[in-house]
């Protein structure tokens, strides 16, 4: 008997039919069957199910005589379910990866409830992702399972059938089945969370909810959507013949009326001419199931009465003033924006001929993202080095928290940050200030740049179009013709910039700044840190660090982490650090501390034992602590074909390389990630990528730029001859030893 029955209706969705099943039978939690029903669909739905039935034992074809529509199609379904839990899926949705794994391991959890719900995203055909709004009623906390009188408030999530699973045995006990009809989904849902004697909830994405540009029923416009009062009338009808389920019929209510709203006030359901009968149906239910004495809220009473006195030509008129005060507000709004801005390049324009001030310098990192980077570094060298400078610190009000006391803020788009750029003589950033700055005679652009690259950058992104988007190649040159000086931490970064972004500055080939607190931080400041992020005393702590995937419109994780860690044991933990670009989470577990908040990057370096990553110029930086690198390259012949890459990782990597999610668990297990080849193979690696971060970077910078001292510097610290602080794992090697592994070329599997 598998675990869960996923049930699949299909009609006329040829076009999205195989990405829905393939987002079943992909599933890491495999103990499922897949029942798709061919619902008489006129096109290839019934062709392609029985090539998934062929070719997977998992997959049971039903083929309906005649169309049924979506509700008796999953009754024929349900019929052929043997599973423990039947899950819905509309076949123009998918599942999202590892979702039946977090549903069977919560279900476990919660004592096998009846239901259980979880949430949603709605995905949109350009691209966009965004979940579901009221996704806080789906939190783990409190005591779980419950009853719906314990959290009433689930009667407010989407009420269709799809974000649930239910308990075969729990639905046949009930009788639950769909009616015919457009709006099935509510006579099924409301009976079913009143009738559960268990609910438990999972705070998780399970299945992306398609919304097709074209196609979807319940955005058609036809008089089908006057089947939403029959609906109603069975709900209503169910809890009359329980009056244990009475107390529930004013939440019903005002459910049902707000239901109604929505269909009356969206322009592409009803036809028209029937705006006025559908007002005189709902006025009539209105009033026939209404519970006298419910509470309605007060900013809903207005639109409620509409309703109760049938009053449609108000609500017309309504509409209509509403619109036209969006269309009003919208263009004071718009005007008021052009004033705005007309105003500020004016100010810009007259604090330029304003002289320049020699004691300011202005700092911006990861486009006003906060605090931190390079420009970090550098402005606290600026301040020790040179502190007759005053600086300011570039930053959106959200990261506003993340500026150190005792530096001045400055919100981007304002007169201050106007002022700030026309008046200071020294700017730093990682990025670009925007198309609006024009670079003053005697003021000082500092380009830091983003790390060592790996991947494809700059002019080489012309032949890269997945990769280089929107990138306005002009303008990007515009913008390396104001700078001064690029940092650089090698000899390849430099020739790279020199190459993809030409211009007249000059190359610091000094090392990054950022890097210098690896060498400066010490054994105390390791457990500080650690104590921190919650990591376990005694736990090896790999920080996983995948980069962003320019040609997939949807990032998922390359590996699974839980699967990853339950093969490794107990004592690893793994920090998840997804790419700024990427946001999101990588993993959930007891063992995954998701960091992806986490201000500083460099904070994680110091307090993880070990690097997991793909392509993340990231790699670059950790090399400088000299702690183990593992390189995860499952799709890096796609990658490189997307991307571009300036030289193959699996010939000069800085540590052991894996191809596979296997090879990855095989590392960490036996010990080769930190054996005699792995080191062998970062020192080589260092030489070559971090002759310069020494922990002196920031300060050759400030005594260059700002101080002007061009020559007599004393030479960096060779990388064998530094002493970075050890991890934690290191400090520990005793009872963590790892298999001794012989000298000499670290390998690499053929065909990688």
């Amino acid at each position: 008997m598998p675990r869960f029955s996923v049930i699949v209706p299909a009609y006329k969705v040829q076009a999205y039919l195989p990405q829905c099943l393939d987002s079943v039978l992909s599933q890491s939690c495999s103990d499922l069957e897949l029942i798709a029903v061919d619902d008489r669909s006129p096109d290839a739905c019934g062709a392609i199910i029985d090539e998934y039935a062929a070719r997977d034992a998992r997959v049971k074809a039903v083929h309906l005589p005649e169309n049924q529509g979506l509700g008796r199609a999953r009754n024929a379904g349900v019929a052929e379910a043997t599973g423990d839990y039947l899950v819905f899926l509309d076949s123009d949705d998918t599942l999202t990866p590892d979702a039946l794994r977090a549903v069977a391991d919560r279900i476990k959890e919660t004592g096998e409830p009846d239901v259980l719900v979880f949430d949603y995203a709605r995905t949109y055909w350009d691209g966009g992702t965004v979940r579901n709004q009221l996704a806080a009623h789906l939190t783990e906390e409190g005591p779980a399972p419950f009853r719906l009188e314990d959290r009433p408030g689930l009667l407010r999530v989407l009420m269709v059938a799809w974000n649930k699973a239910y308990r075969r045995e729990f639905v046949a006990e009930h009788g639950f089945t769909f009616p015919p009809g457009y709006y099935e989904d509510t006579p099924w849902t409301f009976p079913v969370l009143m009738a559960a004697g268990s609910i438990a909830t999972l705070d998780r994405v399970c299945v992306h909810y398609r919304q097709r540009r074209q196609g979807n029923i319940l955005r058609t416009t036809s008089r089908r959507h006057f089947d939403v009062f029959d609906q109603y009338d069975r709900v209503f009808a169910y809890v009359a013949q329980r009056p244990g389920l009475a107390r529930w019929r004013p939440e019903l209510f005002r459910r049902m009326i707000d239901h109604y709203l929505v269909i009356l006030g969206r322009r592409d359901r009803l036809p028209r001419g029937s705006r006025a009968e559908f007002v005189r149906r709902a006025r009539a239910h209105y009033r026939a199931h209404r519970v006298p004495g419910t509470r309605v809220p007060p900013r809903s009473r207005p639109r409620h009465a509409l309703i109760r006195f049938g009053l449609h030509r108000t609500f017309q008129a309504l509409r209509l003033a509403s619109a036209v005060r969006r269309r009003t507000l919208k263009s004071t709004l718009k005007l008021t924006r052009s004033l705005r801005a007309a105003a500020l390049r004016l100010h810009y324009r007259v604090q330029r001929c304003l002289p320049l001030r020699s004691d300011r310098a202005v700092f911006a990192a990861r486009g006003g993202r906060g605090h931190g980077g390079d420009p970090g570094a550098l402005e606290q060298a600026f301040r020790t080095h040179a502190p007759h400078l005053r600086t300011a610190w570039v930053v959106r009000p959200e990261h506003r928290h993340t500026v150190p006391q005792g530096r001045r803020g400055l919100c981007p788009g304002t007169a201050a940050y106007w002022t700030a750029l026309a008046r200071s003589k020294y700017l730093v950033n990682d990025g670009d200030f925007g198309r609006g700055l024009r670079k003053r005679r005697g003021q000082v652009l500092v380009q830091t740049r983003r790390g060592t690259p790996l991947k494809h950058m700059g002019l080489d992104l012309q032949e890269r179009p997945a990769a280089a988007r929107d990138t306005d190649f002009e303008e990007l040159l515009r913008d390396v013709d104001r700078w001064d000086y690029v940092l650089s931490g090698n000899r390849h970064s430099t020739l790279t910039w020199e190459r993809v972004l030409p211009g007249r500055y000059t190359v610091l080939e000094y090392g990054h700044p950022r890097n210098d607190v690896l060498q400066q931080a010490t054994a105390a400041d390791v457990t500080r840190l650690r104590g921190s992020l919650g990591i376990p005393e005694g736990s090896v702590a790999i920080l996983y660090a995948p980069t962003y995937r320019d040609h997939l419109r949807t990032q998922r994780p390359p590996l699974d982490l839980e699967r990853v860690l339950n093969r490794l044991g107990p004592r690893f933990v793994i920090l998840a650090r997804p790419h700024p670009e990427r946001g999101g989470c990588l993993g959930r577990g007891p063992r995954i501390i998701d960091v992806s908040e986490h201000p500083s990057v460099e904070a994680l370096c110091l307090a993880s034992d070990a690097l997991l990553t793909d392509y993340s110029s990231l790699m670059f930086d950790y090399a400088v602590l000299d702690r183990p690198v593992v390189v995860h390259t499952e799709d890096l012949d796609v990658y490189e074909a997307a991307r571009g890459t300036y030289f193959d990782l699996r010939a000069f990597p800085p540590g052991p390389v894996a191809a596979t999610e296997d090879e990855v668990i095989d590392i960490f297990a036996g010990g080769h990630w930190r054996g005699a080849r792995s080191a062998q193979a970062r020192a080589s690696f260092r030489e070559r990528f971090c002759p310069y971060d020494d922990g002196h970077a920031a300060e050759r910078v400030v005594r260059h730029v700002v101080l002007g001292e061009t020559e007599g510097r004393p030479e960096p610290v060779p990388p064998a001859a530094r002493e970075p602080v050890p991890s934690a794992a290191a400090s520990a090697r005793p009872p963590l030893a790892t298999v001794p592994q012989p000298s000499g070329p670290l390998p690499v599997t053929e065909g990688r």
